[in-house]
């Protein structure tokens, strides 16, 4: 029976940490397929079901080539044969995946002779781009293995398909916008704590830099509007079907005021919707 079924897609570009999560998905006991060629995932979800196995995780990406703009109508199949269905797109800036090849020296997939490893992510960039939006999206730029295997690990505890997923996550703007945001909001105009000396090596969630910013009545009115724009919008993504909705929060370093705002935010949330919170920043050190 399908509808005993729990699927998780793994898809992404090359380099941006498939391997990490199958892997963690594997020691959380799914049966796991690497590198599954799109018009065989229908045949191989069936051809488990018979063997009973009924927890799988399969790893699609752009060696399925033209075949993976099958991957919508495949889903659709799954999910009307009653599947519990979800997928997880990993990616990352070029300049982050070009550091991971130099490091690892692997070859890219996609590159050729006649094409430099720039232009093969490039080229995977754009193969990939129509099923980016299919499920949840974690950019894994600057993020260590340990810290995606946690976040893969949220994500499956999560339970999606039981509605939306609401995730704040803070984030350093000296490092770049993180690429899964669907909202962010900038926090940098708060009082700073990093002028502090005693603050300074503290995070945003240690109580004497929570003390220091409840203190001030900009960061509390900061705060509560970000908090009644959330609750005001949240409904019409609800209404569009989401599983997630990834609200980020940035300052400079993302290490004090974008981190309390975050942590805040999850509490408040905690009761009106299923709630993630995760630190860009601080999981990156």
């Amino acid at each position: 029976m399908l509808w005993l079924m729990e699927v998780i897609l793994i898809s992404g570009l090359s380099g941006s940490g498939k391997s990490v999560a199958l892997n963690l998905l594997e020691d959380a006991g799914y049966y796991c397929v690497d590198n599954l060629p799109v018009a065989m995932l229908t045949i191989l979800v069936r051809m488990l079901s018979e063997e009973s196995i009924h927890k799988i995780a399969v790893a699609i990406d752009a060696r399925s080539g033209d075949g993976i703009e099958q991957l919508p109508e495949r889903m659709k199949t799954l999910r009307d044969d009653g599947v519990q269905l979800t997928f997880l797109f990993l990616y990352a800036h070029t300049e982050t995946l070009l550091k991971r090849y130099s490091e690892s020296r692997r070859r890219h997939p996609l590159a050729t002779a006649n094409q430099t490893l720039e232009e093969a992510i490039r080229s995977e960039r754009a193969l990939l781009d129509p099923i980016s939006e299919l499920g949840h999206r974690i950019d894994t730029s600057g993020l260590k293995a340990n810290a995606l295997r946690d976040w893969v690990r949220q994500f499956i505890e999560a339970q999606p398909g039981q509605g939306l997923t609401l995730m704040f996550e803070s984030f350093g703007f000296k490092y770049g916008l993180p690429l899964d945001a669907d909202l962010v909001f900038d926090v940098r105009c708060l009082p700073n704590p990093h002028y502090d000396p005693e603050l300074r090596p503290l995070t945003g969630k240690d109580a004497a830099v929570v003390k220091f910013l409840e203190n001030e009545a900009v960061v509390l009115r900061m705060r509560d509007d970000i908090a009644r724009f959330v609750t005001d919008w949240l409904p019409a993504y609800i209404r569009d079907n989401r599983n997630y909705l990834t609200v980020a929060i940035g300052c400079t370093g993302g290490q004090h005021r974008s981190v309390y705002i975050a942590e805040w935010l999850s509490r408040e949330f905690a009761q009106h919707a299923r709630v993630l919170v995760r630190h860009r920043t601080l999981a990156g050190t």
